[in-house]
């Protein structure tokens, strides 16, 4: 006799005994309502095939497709089925590559070759038989000489570069094999939802709704951000780093100092330019700065600061937390909590008040927020706007123009800035944006705001939750995106954020998470700080910053 405890999305759903051996999944459809809807499981917090038999007391969670860690897996089957019909109509002659996120879909292409709708109505009808098929997907460990067979016949040395282990954990489904970091689905079945976009020279993979489980709409493209990407592209293309093993060179015969300090160099560039623009734009006088979080906003905002002085421009800082309304008048989410990342939570009245006064040229006193009483008081703080000076504001909701609705457009710049990170670990294996940033965060959090990981992982979902609503549905709004993103970034902060992952207990719900994590950040060789500059918006996380924070 032994109990299985069922929880749903880490939530306790039903304790029940069993006097013989079972498997996951019949355990599940005996039990779980909408057992279908379940992507993924884990036993004691790691993920395991539902056909796993269970013979002694545990714990199974089931994880739901419409969860974070579901939609996670849903989007990361997706590519594998991709990257499967990929190999089969084209074989190894050909090199598909994973490049970057775009609105609801991932941006894919060709290594020197350019799709044609043919070809990609080939791929659609042979991604939609793999699902048809109902084809298993194991995960299957090989030594590294079978490994290295394995992807020497699918042309596949990116891969072959990295493998560092006496043994390697792959993907397996029929006769094709793949390495992918993160979890997929036991079954090609589970994906009974996409959409392909030819956007040559390659092709935008679109997934559903992880809420509705259907494609919202007709695709629309972000094209500002959709250029940003592709810039940051090319310019690893010219170096030849798009993937993290040239970087793992660079290290190795000393040339990474001249790769950082060309990469600091573009970015000081992109400031430059920036900074000429405002100057050459007399009637800008509000610069408003916006991104997700860890995005390197306050660091660019300082770096912004200095050149706009060199051209003879004096900037104020207008903080915009300081508008927050008192605590009794803040929204609050559907579960209770005050919604401090709401745009509502700011007084938007007084905000636009003053600066219709201060671009009027009349003095106004600057509120003060007390976080600690949750009120708004006077700071005794005067400020008026005299020739050549102008406003800068950083916040989450810069880019809204409810924010700053008082002040004409030709008055106001408005820049995006975020981490978009187009290195790969390898052509299938990107690493995202959002890993960027959290490993970004989960570094800061804990070097300076005494958190574990573990509680900067468990709060990471929601903000998220609020960067969906506050930040990305405004991206195209700017005038200006600035990608702060440093490709030799992983390689210092690797020190740093492998024992704060270690931390994280394996009773954690977020120990997948940080596995998986770990598991990325472990291609990358170690960068020393000393050779990082001390402006660079890198210092803003591992800290000896020229600029206080």
């Amino acid at each position: 006799m032994f109990t299985v405890d069922i929880r749903i999305n880490g939530d306790h759903y039903k304790k029940i005994a069993y006097a013989k051996p079972l498997s996951i999944s019949e355990i599940l459809k005996e039990n779980v309502e909408k057992e279908e809807q379940i992507i993924a499981c884990k036993v004691n917090n790691k993920f395991v095939n539902s056909r796993a038999i269970m013979s002694s007391d545990t714990i199974i969670e089931g994880i739901l497709r419409s969860s974070t860690a579901g939609d996670a897996i849903y989007k990361n089957t997706s590519l594998f089925i991709l990257c499967k019909a990929f190999n089969t109509i084209f074989g190894s002659d050909k090199k598909l590559v994973v490049e970057h996120s775009i609105g609801d879909g991932i941006y894919v292409e060709i290594i020197d070759y350019t799709f044609s709708e043919k070809e990609i109505n080939k791929l659609i009808l042979e991604i939609e038989n793999i699902i048809e098929n109902e084809i298993p997907i194991e995960e299957v460990v090989v030594t590294s000489a079978e490994a290295e067979e394995i992807f020497t016949n699918q042309n596949r040395d990116d891969i072959i570069k990295h493998i560092k282990h006496n043994s390697i954990k792959l993907q397996k489904c029929g006769d094709y094999h793949d390495y992918l970091i993160g979890e997929t689905a036991n079954n090609t079945k589970m994906i009974d939802c996409f959409e392909i976009v030819y956007h040559a020279p390659g092709l935008i993979l679109r997934f559903p709704n992880r809420f509705t489980n259907k494609i919202d709409g007709e695709f629309q493209l972000s094209r500002k951000l959709f250029s940003t990407h592709q810039e940051h592209d090319k310019w690893l293309n010219i170096l030849g780093v798009h993937f993290v093993n040239a970087i793992n060179i660079a290290v190795q015969n000393y040339t990474i100092t001249d790769l950082i300090q060309i990469e600091e160099a573009l970015h000081e560039k992109k400031i430059i330019d920036i900074a000429k623009h405002i100057t050459r734009k007399d009637d800008t006088k509000l610069v408003l700065i916006a991104g997700p979080s860890s995005s390197g906003k306050t660091s660019f905002a300082k770096r912004l600061f200095i050149h706009l002085r060199v051209n003879g421009i004096k900037p104020h800082i207008l903080g915009m937390d300081d508008y927050f309304l008192p605590r009794n008048l803040t929204p609050k989410k559907e579960n209770g909590d005050f919604d401090f990342e709401s745009i509502h939570s700011l007084d938007l009245e007084l905000l636009n008040n003053d600066l219709q006064k201060l671009l009027n040229g009349k003095e106004i006193e600057l509120p003060r927020y007390n976080f600690k009483e949750g009120t708004r008081e006077m700071s005794h703080n005067k400020l008026q706007l005299k020739e050549n000076e102008i406003l800068l504001m950083e916040g989450i909701h810069g880019l809204n123009d409810a924010l700053s609705s008082s002040v004409p457009f030709n008055q106001k710049l408005r820049i995006y800035v975020s981490a978009l990170n187009n290195l790969n670990i390898d052509a299938h294996n990107r690493i995202q944006t959002t890993d960027s940033r959290k490993i970004r965060r989960l570094v800061r959090d804990y070097n300076y705001r005494g958190h574990t990981g573990e509680q900067t992982l468990e709060m990471w979902d929601s903000v998220r939750e609020g960067e969906d609503k506050n930040i990305f549905p405004f991206q195209e709004n700017a005038d200006f995106m600035f990608n702060s993103i440093l490709t030799y970034e992983l390689g210092v902060l690797k020190k740093y954020i492998l024992p704060i992952l270690h931390s994280v207990s394996e009773y954690s719900p977020h120990y997948a998470e940080a596995l998986r994590l770990w598991e990325t950040v472990e291609h990358i060789y170690n960068i020393r700080d000393d050779i990082v500059p001390t402006n660079s918006i890198l210092r803003e996380f591992i800290g000896g910053s020229v600029f206080n924070y």
